[in-house]
């Protein structure tokens, strides 16, 4: 299992409570960017840097992917495709994209693109909070101690 990280939009102090928990598990934990990003000295880290361009980022992580690994990412459709190939998807809020979710997700942003395309004015998301922080180190710490113990078992 490995960790990828689509890095460009990942709130920093999300990537600290990632590289913390590839040190502490000892799992691989690649971050995608179309910039230079910078990680620290592990063997458990390191940084990909793409070409800049629309979703270049993305297609190298599902290219990548395999079943089983992990990818943060708040870019829906990339959590689709991620879990077409029976990835897993995290957002940094703290919420798993799943087959069950995942489609009602795309719609709902299909349909805040088509508003904002007619001129309605819509609101972002929500300022990122230390909750979300806490509910997106949560969530990692119950999915990186059951794959722990699916690989132990």
């Amino acid at each position: 299992m490995q960790i990828w990280i689509d890095a460009d939009a990942c709130p920093n102090v999300i990537k600290d409570v990632l590289f913390r928990a590839a040190e502490r598990v000892k799992v691989s934990t690649t971050l995608v960017a179309n910039q230079a990003i910078r990680t620290p000295p592990s063997p458990y880290i390191r940084a990909v840097r793409v070409s800049g361009g629309f979703d270049v980022a993305d297609n190298y992580i599902v290219a990548q992917v395999r079943p089983g690994d992990l990818v943060i990412t708040a870019d829906i459709p990339l959590a689709d495709a991620v879990i077409a190939k029976s990835a897993h998807a995290l957002n940094p809020r703290g919420e798993f994209y799943t087959p069950e979710n995942i489609k009602q997700r795309l719609a709902m942003r299909d349909f805040m693109d088509q508003l904002r395309g007619s001129g309605v004015q819509t609101e972002g998301p929500a300022p990122f909070s230390t909750g979300d922080q806490r509910a997106f180190a949560n969530q990692l710490d119950r999915f990186l101690t059951r794959h722990k113990k699916n690989a132990a078992g």
